[in-house]
Formats: structure tokens, C-alpha cells, sequence
């Protein structure tokens, strides 16, 4: 394992962002933390007043002078592991100022859930094919974690995934604190779509509440799930891997069921009769569900896998079906 130095660089302004950069202060193991975000009044209100004003405002923000800043070229020169936690859809403009020297030989770890719009890639794939960084120098981090229980120190699970297993469980160190656990696994393709799946099934759940469904079918919906996300992660990349591991189906679960969860919310809002715009300017927050089961409609015609739930969310989202007839239809070849 060619370890790195203990710089980090995390890149976004969000919820998520604000959690990890909380997570990685609270560690006790010594290192450095930067933070990139494009805003330069959040960037003063947080040196001010040491909180993102706009997410997660209960978490103190301290970090050294010069360690917050909106230059992008310049915290990602200062840093060694470059953390990615800006939604999909936004990730090529954010890194737009970088070139492929600008990265090499840094470690590259997302913590996005989401495939970046057109490309239709992952985000390790992304950044393998845009800006050449080596496959064993990717980490993939996944849930079960909301953002805003990190915030309140609930006891919660990450699991930190790399082709390089020694790199996965050194930053899983860095990431384990008095209220998260961490888990290793060599699974990078897999827990990466299956974080950007279980996001579409959010929204099937959200939008099958919005109608007027119940616990029970939303029972059968979300084991129908993930028995979608097995078929799909085992044709694309088929290793031998526990689909009922917390990576895979307690992602999926709290982001089916949790109060937290935008992608669930999205869909709710749809359900009830929002359009999709209506809905994503009432909530001023990107549900990556929406852009991912388009992106996974496209993928999809390559590997032909069946998966009736995505189909549904494509059908409501993009075709603009009735979420009521839709999930009806969908509800007949559940069992």
C-alpha cells in the first residue's frame, strides 16, 4: 500500500460535505482538513461564525486560516486524498478549473451518490477515464448515513470501498469516531451503483406513499428492490459478494424509510401531484434519484437487466405517466 500523507481536501458545500468534514475533524488521528466550496459568503459566514449557514448549522466548523477556500486549484495542490461531495450533476463544472496533472498521484474518494449526466459513468469510472486516476487510488464511501444524524452523533455505519483493501481499511481509520463505525470492502463497482440505485428506489418509495400506499406494500416494494440492485450489480460487475450487507441493503433501507431522506421526499411531493419542477425548487436540494434513473435507463439497454421498479420511476419522472396508474401497473408484477 503506497499511503498517502494526511492532507485531505474535501470538495462540496453541502449537507453531506459538512458532515464528513465534521467526522474527519473528530477523529482523533492527526491530520490536515481543507474544504472547497464555490460560495464565497458561506465560506465567510463559517470563518465568522464557525457554521455552513446553510446545512447542518448545528455542526461546529473549525478549521485553521487558509484551510477554507473557494480556489479549487489551490486546495487540491495542498492536499494528498481529494474528497468528492458535490451531487453528480454538478460534479464536471465543479471540476472544470483541474486538469489531469493537477490530480496525479492524489487519492480520489467519493462520497457521491449519483452518475454524472451524459457520461453515464460512476463517479470512479469518471475520474478514471477524465482525469486518468488509477483505479486502486479510488474510495468509494457509503452508507447507512444521513448527514443530519451525523450532525446530532447518532450511532451510524460507513463503509469505506477500494480495489486496494489495505488504503480502504488506513482511511477507514480516519474516518471512525465515538459515533461511526466503519466497515473495509473491495467492492467499488458495486457499492457505487448500489448507493446511485438505492436513491431511485427512495423516489419509488416516496411517490408510492404520495398515492396513498402503506407500510405493507412498501414492504414488498423495497425487498423487491434490492433484489433489482443484486440482479444489476452481479451482471455489471459479478464478484462474489452479501447483498444483505449493510452497504447494500441498510443503504437502501434508510433511504427508503428515513425522514431525512431527500430522494423519499422528492418522490412523496411527485406522488401528491407536484410536477418534477414544482418539487425541486420547493425543496432547494438536489434528490440524485431524479438524474440517476435516467442515466440507469441508458446503462441499462447495454445489460438489459430486468428491473420493473426503475422502469416505473422512468415511466413517472421522464415520461410523465400518472404516478398513480404507473405504480398500479408496477404493484401487478411485484410478489
Amino acid at each position: 500500500m503506497n499511503q498517502p500523507e494526511n492532507k485531505i481536501a474535501v470538495i462540496g458545500g453541502g449537507s453531506w460535505a459538512t458532515a464528513i468534514v465534521k467526522i474527519l475533524c473528530d477523529n482523533s488521528i492527526k491530520k490536515e482538513v481543507f474544504w472547497w466550496m464555490r460560495n464565497q459568503a458561506t465560506i465567510d459566514h463559517i470563518k465568522q461564525y464557525k457554521h455552513n449557514p446553510n446545512y447542518l448549522s448545528s455542526v461546529e466548523v473549525k478549521l485553521p486560516e487558509g484551510h477554507l477556500n473557494n480556489d479549487l486549484k489551490r486546495i487540491v495542490a495542498k492536499a494528498d486524498i481529494i474528497l468528492l461531495s458535490v451531487p453528480a450533476a454538478f460534479l464536471k463544472d465543479a471540476l472544470s478549473g483541474l486538469s489531469a496533472a493537477d490530480l496525479k498521484g492524489k487519492k480520489i474518494i467519493s462520497a457521491i451518490k449519483g452518475i454524472v449526466p451524459d457520461e453515464n459513468l460512476i463517479i470512479g469510472e469518471f475520474m478514471n477515464r477524465h482525469y486518468g486516476v488509477l483505479i486502486n487510488d479510488i474510495m468509494v464511501i457509503s452508507g447507512p448515513c444521513h448527514a443530519e444524524e451525523v450532525a446530532l452523533e447518532k450511532l451510524s455505519y460507513l463503509t469505506i470501498a477500494s480495489a486496494d483493501f489495505e488504503i480502504a481499511k488506513w482511511f477507514a481509520g480516519m474516518m471512525t469516531t465515538r459515533y461511526i463505525k466503519t466497515n473495509v470492502s473491495d467492492d467499488i463497482y458495486g457499492t457505487e451503483y448500489a448507493a446511485v440505485l438505492k436513491n431511485i428506489y427512495a423516489v419509488a418509495s416516496g411517490i408510492c406513499h404520495g398515492i396513498g400506499y402503506g407500510d405493507n406494500f412498501q414492504a414488498v416494494l423495497i425487498s423487491n428492490a434490492i433484489q433489482e440492485i443484486s440482479r444489476f450489480v452481479d451482471t455489471v460487475h459479478p464478484i462474489d459478494r452479501d447483498i444483505k450487507e449493510s452497504a447494500y441493503l441498510g443503504d437502501l433501507l434508510v433511504t427508503a424509510y428515513s425522514q431525512f431522506s431527500r430522494n423519499r421526499t422528492f418522490g412523496n411531493m411527485v406522488g401528491k401531484g407536484y410536477t418534477v419542477k414544482s418539487a425541486q425548487l420547493e425543496m432547494n436540494m438536489i434528490a440524485e434519484g431524479y438524474y440517476a434513473v435516467k442515466s440507469l435507463h441508458e446503462i441499462n439497454k447495454k445489460y438489459k437487466v430486468d428491473m420493473p421498479i426503475c422502469r416505473a420511476v422512468y415511466a413517472v419522472l421522464y415520461d410523465k405517466c400518472s404516478p398513480l396508474t404507473e405504480m398500479g401497473l408496477l404493484a401487478e408484477q411485484l410478489s
